[in-house]
């Protein structure tokens, strides 16, 4: 296995990469036990919490299996679920998965407005003009990816939301200091949710294209501002 040293950022996050890279090229075989928690620290020159919560990381991607008493094994690819479930911390992963989103969101505004019920549309006003901020927009927006009744749609905003969070939270904080800014992300909800009501597909695909649009530019802010960057550093 090629061991890189490690840096600031996320060191726990940087293990479980380097980890899963050998384990996807093959370096790290099906059925091969991972070297013991006090060899991969100093492999990786960190600290035991860190490779713990590597381990931890890839056994929730089904990508190891941790057999009490005999060790760590690399698990069949079959259980494998490589699209992550902790936060990306590179700048341009994040811009690549927000791209996928604000697609995905058009087409989802589409078909939730032809299969909405009106229990999506009770939870969907119950999002908007709250303050309960990260909460709030998570709920509204997978609230729409319910609507669709696709159990896809679903999944996958839950996949995109976990890996943004760390990243969309700064971006709300931005929201919350700015009250222009909340008031315009407030109205361009209730817009989605007029034209979700209406049934009116084309108007939910043009106020959601609109929406994430404003809304990238300012994730885009928040990935330039300081509080990004010092909070992923160091661990």
């Amino acid at each position: 296995m090629n061991i890189q040293k490690i840096t600031t950022k996320k060191i726990s996050e940087q293990v479980a990469e380097q980890l899963e890279q050998s384990i996807v090229d093959g370096s790290l075989p099906t059925g091969e036990k991972l070297q013991s928690v006090r060899e991969l620290c100093e492999q990786f020159q960190v600290g035991r919490s860190a490779v713990r919560d590597a381990i931890t990381v890839l056994k929730g991607k089904g990508m190891v299996n941790v057999v009490q008493g005999e060790g760590t094994f690399v698990s069949e690819s079959s259980n494998w679920q490589t699209f992550g479930t902790f936060a990306l911390s590179d700048e341009a992963a994040i811009r690549d998965v927000y791209t996928v989103r604000k697609w995905m969101e058009i087409g989802i505004a589409e078909e939730a407005a032809l299969h909405r019920d009106e229990k999506h549309l009770a939870t969907l006003e119950k999002a908007i003009g709250t303050e309960e901020g990260w909460e709030a927009d998570y709920l509204f927006h997978i609230t729409l990816a319910k609507a669709t009744g696709n159990d896809m749609f679903e999944h996958l905003m839950e996949a995109i939301s976990a890996n943004m969070k760390k990243a969309l939270m700064d971006c709300h904080r931005m929201i919350a200091a700015d009250s222009d800014v909340a008031k315009k992300i407030e109205e361009q909800h209730a817009g989605i949710y007029e034209a979700i009501k209406q049934q009116d597909s084309e108007a939910a695909k043009a106020s959601m294209q609109t929406h994430l649009i404003y809304v990238e530019e300012l994730l885009q802010q928040a990935l330039k501002g300081e509080d990004y960057e010092t909070a992923n550093a160091g661990e």
